[in-house]
């Protein structure tokens, strides 16, 4: 039973977590996603519950309630989409020609700058 919490205070804990969610029952694993550059919390979190009727319980105490500055949204987790793997791999990357300056596209298709006799190359 994992419960989904969204729009976390940056300064919550792992502890901070286990005792809100203590008061609604016996709370397992708490995973706080942190930024991989900075090391700080991403604003969300994974609460493990034992039993159904206490993840319902915190689900339905907690969803809205304002903590620590924040209106928490809290439901349960849905799973974790496979990626497709006939994508690649993840986001990021510059590869390509994104408009920038340089050598333009060799099928004409470059910009304004290839067509007007003055300034970029001709192929």
């Amino acid at each position: 039973m994992t419960i989904y919490v969204g729009n976390l205070s940056y300064q919550v804990t792992e502890d901070d977590l286990k005792r809100a969610f203590a008061e609604y029952g016996t709370v397992g694993r708490v995973q706080l996603p942190t930024d991989r550059e900075t090391g700080r919390p991403r604003g969300f979190a994974f609460v493990d519950m034992e039993k159904e009727t206490e993840e319902a319980a915190a689900i339905e105490a907690l969803d809205g309630a304002e903590w620590m500055g924040r209106d928490l949204k809290v439901n349960k987790a849905k799973p974790r989409e496979e990626r497709n793997p006939s994508r690649g791999g993840g986001g990021g990357g510059w590869g390509g020609n994104r408009g920038g300056g340089g050598d333009r596209d060799r099928s004409g298709g470059g910009g304004d700058r290839d067509r007007s006799g003055g300034g970029g190359r001709r192929y």
